[in-house]
């Protein structure tokens, strides 16, 4: 299984990098409008542009699941251990003994 996913893993790194290649293109990117109604501007690399709204796009989500993940883990841990608790008092605590002692036959069996 691990080998597949470093296959996988190289597979996506080398489609990244051929994108970012095809489209090293400088284009005009304004980010935030100032009092004189220019904008901040800067030239970058369409495929850099890409990917970092794309990384930007999938930070919340990626939050989100980490988020996910956290909660379910302490929920198995808090049942994990009361699970291991009651085991224990079930193992400490003595074996209830019988009400009343087993009566014998009062007549042996014939044979």
């Amino acid at each position: 299984m691990q080998v597949i996913r470093t296959i996988a893993w190289i597979v996506v790194t080398a489609i990244l990098v051929a994108f970012i290649a095809m489209n090293w293109n400088r284009a005009p990117v304004n980010f935030w409008p100032l009092e004189n109604g220019n904008y901040i501007h800067f030239d970058w690399p369409v495929g850099f542009v890409a990917l970092l709204f794309f990384g930007l796009g999938m930070l919340p989500v990626w939050l989100y699941l980490r988020a996910v993940r956290w909660r379910l883990n302490r929920r198995i841990a808090s049942l994990e251990n009361s699970l291991r608790a009651t085991s224990a008092a079930a193992l400490t605590s003595p074996e209830p003994t019988p009400a009343t002692p087993l009566e014998t036959p009062s007549e042996p069996l014939q044979s």
